[in-house]
């Protein structure tokens, strides 16, 4: 048996054969690579979007309202100022804004709502207010109360490195970059936001808008939305319960 085995010859595989093997694999290589070059270009642009006749005329139609409604402000006197004791506000932004006024989008990005259902701290004081005067169809806005600043930077605080979005969970972390302003833990940084202190700027701008919740039912219907959340506009301390709904 072991005779058998010894006599057993193993065939070679011709030269040409692998050869052709060979530059058969080199072809499929370079067609996966110009395939995955195609494919980063087309990646790279945005697809084409069909729009309906209704979208441009409901766009075109929300521009001029919102052009209208910035002339009526323009007219009327500037908005009076809060209490003194109402130094902070909470902005969410609760309504789409496609096809909005440029001076809306524009005062939309300033305020960092850029994402619907994204919220942010306000420090009030004359030129805030008729920014939020100017987008007030489209936001909510009110007057905070600790607990719910604290549950805001607590559960949903984060802050950006890099490209990195990372939760506040660390107090070196916050001592590192905002420790100058001197905010060095978390409670100091709820404290500084909270009563808008001098490093309120420095506070705010390291904290990213909030990302907040939304119920099941009213991602996709328009009138649970209203329902639960409420109309737009200026809502006093009852944004407190809008923070507690969404957060």
């Amino acid at each position: 048996m072991a005779e058998e085995e010894s006599k057993k010859v193993i065939k070679l595989v011709p030269e040409y054969l692998l050869k052709k093997r060979k530059s058969y694999q080199a072809i499929k290589a370079t067609q996966a690579k110009l395939a995955l070059q195609e494919k980063r270009k087309v990646s790279r642009g945005k697809g084409l979007k069909f729009k309906r006749l209704e979208d441009f005329l409901k766009d075109s139609h929300k521009k001029h309202r919102d052009e209208s409604r910035i002339l009526r402000l323009n007219r009327r006197p500037a908005a009076r100022l809060p209490p003194a004791k109402n130094k902070l506000a909470f902005v969410v932004r609760i309504r789409e804004i496609k096809g909005v006024s440029p001076k809306v989008m524009k005062v939309i990005h300033m305020l960092r709502l850029g994402k619907i259902f994204s919220g942010t701290f306000v420090e009030i004081n004359k030129t805030s207010v008729s920014m939020l005067k100017l987008v007030e169809p489209y936001v909510a806005w009110g007057f905070p109360n600790l607990k719910s600043v604290r549950e805001l930077i607590l559960k949903r605080g984060q802050a950006k490195v890099g490209r990195r979005k990372v939760a506040l969970t660390d107090n070196t972390f916050i001592e590192e970059h905002i420790g100058k302003h001197g905010i060095i833990c978390l409670e100091d940084l709820i404290h500084e936001i909270y009563s808008v202190g001098e490093g309120f700027q420095a506070a705010n701008d390291f904290l990213l808008p909030f990302r907040l919740s939304v119920p099941r039912h009213a991602a996709k219907d328009k009138v649970g939305v209203l329902k639960d959340v409420g109309n737009p506009g200026f809502r006093s301390s009852d944004i407190n319960s809008i923070i507690r709904l969404l957060n």
